[in-house]
């Protein structure tokens, strides 16, 4: 199960590779790059936006704020605010819908009088032909199959999902 809610049969953890800061900075340096001059603050939405997103405002010198989910829906906590008139790039991990990344800048980001630059992610696995309302870059594209879960043939034959990370984890250990 994907943070999403959608179901697949192949799972990416970016967290494999960002526990490396080398490779974690080499990362984000490249993931800014057609960004670079156009940023005020970076805002990553937690948890896979974070260490990326950390990342990629220490390639363009700027801050970097992330959002946490408070009753369901995206906030800036931690005494964090986005200004009228800043330009802010959304990082994430990877991409599959696009949903939170969205969320944050429609209700977050421009609510507060930001514009939003660009959406940029690490990996993108959204279906293709997947148009963003705002500008969209990638590191990578991975193609991956990803249902509603009514519809996933892994748990028509009968299977349970699982939930590696994000924020439908299931607690299997009790």
């Amino acid at each position: 199960m994907l943070s999403s809610g959608r179901h697949s049969d192949t799972y990416l953890q970016s967290a494999v590779v960002l526990q490396w800061p080398a490779v974690a900075e080499a990362l984000g340096r490249a993931l800014v790059e057609p960004w670079r001059g156009r940023v005020d603050v970076v805002v990553g939405p937690a948890l896979g936006g974070v260490v990326i997103g950390h990342e990629a405002a220490r390639a363009l010198g700027v801050r970097m704020v992330f959002t946490e989910r408070m009753s369901g829906q995206m906030a800036l906590r931690r005494s964090f605010e986005v200004r009228a008139g800043e330009r802010a790039l959304v990082t994430e991990d990877v991409v599959t819908t696009g949903g939170s990344a969205l969320e944050v800048a429609d209700r977050l980001l421009r609510a507060a009088g930001a514009s939003v630059t660009a959406l940029a992610t690490i990996v993108d696995r959204t279906a293709a032909g997947t148009r963003f309302p705002v500008p969209f870059s990638a590191l990578a594209r991975v193609g991956a199959d990803a249902w509603e879960p009514a519809e996933c043939p892994i748990c028509l034959a009968g299977s349970a999902p699982e939930s590696p990370g994000g924020r439908r984890l299931v607690d299997r250990t009790k």
